[in-house]
């Protein structure tokens, strides 16, 4: 865990700060369609979320495509994750959980698709830990991985307004073109790598904060809104996220 930007008491303040975590996924979820494709596309049986607790995706990917999903976190609350899956009409044995150092000793199975959403930009080392979701992958695989693009405003207000969170992240790993070439060098096919989404801009604890600070996040994410909907674009400057999608060699 040298490279990793939090420690496991910062994953137990972070989610105990948290409230309704049991949710509905819907069916239209964040990432949906690119999801939808990729398992139609590539036919997939199963899928291991890493660093996913308390499991929206792997939930999400149960629940809508009946695959075999695992999770797999350092830190895993199993109460909030039996209240999801019953809040989803699933029960606790169709999700495999595994508690685990991602850097440390692992269950190495293979499968059709890894992702994470939110992960990679904890650590120091970016290539280090997407070379470790790699070996999760079986041949012709893919991967997919999603995280915030804090280059854009809604770093700046992360920088600004949050900077004890915003200094949890490793700014450097939220590049597609970075992501891309370390795919490449470990053999991978990037069929995707850039920007995505028009415009959001987020707090974590927005409650928390002073009125003025609210306010003005509020101000910013409704002429963003009313921005994009206009121009419709992905961009470095705008978009909230960085998506990854990238395929193994098939083993034929």
């Amino acid at each position: 865990m040298g490279n990793f930007l939090t420690d496991r008491q910062f994953w137990i303040d972070y989610w105990e700060s948290k409230t309704g975590l049991s949710v509905n996924i819907p069916e239209h979820y964040l990432f949906h369609r690119e999801l939808r494709d990729i398992v139609r596309r590539e036919k997939v049986n199963n899928a291991i979320e890493l660093g996913g607790f308390p499991g929206y995706y792997a939930v999400f990917l149960k629940k809508y495509f009946g695959l075999d999903v695992t999770l797999l976190d350092y830190f895993v609350h199993m109460p909030v994750i039996r209240s999801l899956l019953q809040a989803n009409g699933l029960e606790e044995g169709d999700i495999t959980v595994i508690e685990a150092d991602l850097f440390g000793d692992v269950p190495q199975q293979q499968y059709d698709l890894v992702l994470s959403c939110g992960l990679i930009e904890h650590f120091e080392d970016t290539a280090d830990v997407i070379r470790r979701h790699i070996g999760f992958l079986r041949p012709g695989g893919t991967l997919f991985i999603t995280l915030p693009n804090f280059r854009a405003l809604n770093g700046w207000f992360q920088k600004r307004f949050d900077r004890e969170n915003y200094d949890k992240h490793n700014i450097r790993s939220m590049d597609p073109g970075l992501l891309a070439q370390i795919c490449r060098d470990a053999g991978l096919e990037v069929l995707r790598s850039g920007y995505y989404g028009y415009f959001s801009i987020w707090l974590e604890n927005e409650a928390q904060k002073p009125s003025g600070v609210r306010w003005l996040k509020k101000l910013a994410w409704i002429s963003g809104k009313v921005f994009t909907r206009v121009f419709r674009f992905n961009s470095r400057q705008l978009s909230p996220y960085i998506i990854l999608e990238a395929r193994s060699a098939s083993s034929e």
